[in-house]
C-alpha cells in the first residue's frame, strides 16, 4: 500500500489559505487522485468547508478548538476514519489561522497511522500587507507571524501587487532571513506553479519543540446567525466601527429578501462580496483578539431590527 501524501496549510488568518487549497483541489481533480481535506477552525461553524464540498473530495471538520492544543484526539479519530474508509492518495489539512504549523505536525505524526504518511511539507502563505505593518499586532500575534514563517517548507507572500517593489524586497529579505532553508515566492491571490509544490520534501531536521500555542494568543471566535437580510450601507458603517481587534469574518448574508445570499469575506480590514448562486444558512463566523462579542452581537441585532421596521414602514 502506498504511503498517502499530508500536506499542511499554514498561515495567519486571511492570508490566503483557502485560495490556495482552492488551486490544489483543482489541480488533484485534473490529477485524478482519490484526495480528502481536513479542515480546522476555530469556531463553530465552518464556512471555508464549502470549498470542499464543491470540489466533491471527503472533507472532516475539526470545529471548536485547534488542532495543536484542545483537539489533539479529534485530530486522530478523524484521520484514522479517513485513512480506513476513503484511503485517500493526498489530504491537505488547512489549519486555524492561529495554529502554531509545529505543533500540527507533532498532532498529525500519531504514533497509531504515522507510517501511512508522507509528510510532503509545511506550506504557508503569508499575507504581505499584514507583515508590513505587523508592528502594529500584539507581540503574542507578531510571535506567531514568525513562527509560521520559520517552519514552513514553501512560503507564499501574497498581496504582491498592493506593495511597491522595495517594500517587496524588503519582505523577501526579513523573511529569508529568518527562514533560508524555504522556497519563498511573491505571488497574488496564491498563484503557484503546482510543479513546484508537488517537488516538497519535509525537513524534520528544523522542527524543534514548540512551547507556543493558541493560549498564549487572546484569540476567540463568534458566530452570528441573521434571521433575515440587513442594509448595505449599514452594514459598511459597522465595519468601519470595527475595534482594531477583530482580524477575519467570513459567512453568509442578505441585503435584499428577494435575491440569493452573498459570500462575505473581511481581512485585514478589506470586505469582499460574491454572490451566490443558493441559498445558505446565513452564519457570520468572526475571529479576534480581545473582543467584547456581546457588544458585537448587539450592534448586529440592531442591524436586522432596522432594516425590519423600515421595510414595515415602505
Amino acid at each position: 500500500m502506498n504511503n498517502t501524501e499530508v500536506y499542511i496549510l499554514s498561515g495567519f488568518l486571511g492570508s490566503g489559505k483557502t485560495t490556495l487549497l482552492k488551486r490544489l483541489l483543482e489541480d488533484e481533480r485534473l490529477a485524478g487522485r482519490k484526495t480528502a481535506v481536513m479542515m480546522n477552525e476555530l469556531g463553530k461553524v465552518s464556512i471555508d468547508s464549502e470549498v470542499a464540498r464543491e470540489e466533491d473530495v471527503a472533507l472532516k471538520e475539526l470545529l471548536g478548538g485547534c488542532i495543536c492544543c484542545s483537539i489533539q484526539d479529534k485530530l486522530e479519530a478523524q484521520l484514522q476514519g479517513l485513512l480506513v474508509n476513503e484511503k485517500p492518495e493526498v489530504i491537505y489539512i488547512e489549519t486555524t489561522g492561529a495554529a502554531h504549523p509545529v505543533e500540527v505536525l507533532d498532532a498529525i505524526l500519531s504514533p497509531l497511522f504515522a507510517e501511512h504518511f508522507t509528510i510532503k511539507g509545511i506550506v504557508t502563505t503569508v499575507d504581505g500587507l499584514r507583515w508590513r505593518d505587523r508592528k502594529a499586532l500584539s507581540p503574542q500575534l507578531q510571535q506567531l507571524l514568525i513562527e509560521q514563517v520559520r517552519h514552513a517548507d514553501f512560503i507564499l507572500i501574497n498581496k504582491m501587487d498592493e506593495l511597491s517593489e522595495s517594500e517587496q524586497a524588503k519582505i523577501i529579505f526579513e523573511i529569508q532571513g529568518i527562514n533560508s532553508a524555504a522556497r519563498c515566492l511573491l505571488t497574488n491571490f496564491s498563484q503557484v506553479s503546482m510543479d513546484e509544490l508537488r517537488k516538497l520534501t519535509i525537513s524534520f531536521d528544523n522542527k524543534t519543540e514548540a512551547a507556543f500555542t493558541i493560549k498564549a494568543l487572546n484569540l476567540t471566535t463568534f458566530v452570528y446567525q441573521f434571521q433575515g437580510p440587513i442594509s448595505h450601507n449599514s452594514f459598511e458603517q459597522f465595519l468601519k466601527d470595527l475595534p482594531a481587534g477583530i482580524y477575519r469574518i467570513k459567512g453568509y448574508m442578505k441585503f435584499d429578501p428577494l435575491s440569493k445570499p452573498y459570500l462575505f469575506q473581511y481581512s485585514y480590514g478589506m470586505p469582499f462580496y460574491m454572490k451566490e448562486e443558493m441559498n445558505l444558512r446565513l452564519n457570520l463566523v468572526f475571529i479576534g483578539e480581545n473582543i467584547e462579542w456581546s457588544k458585537i452581537e448587539e450592534k448586529l441585532k440592531q442591524l436586522e431590527k432596522e432594516f425590519k421596521n423600515q421595510k414595515e414602514n415602505e
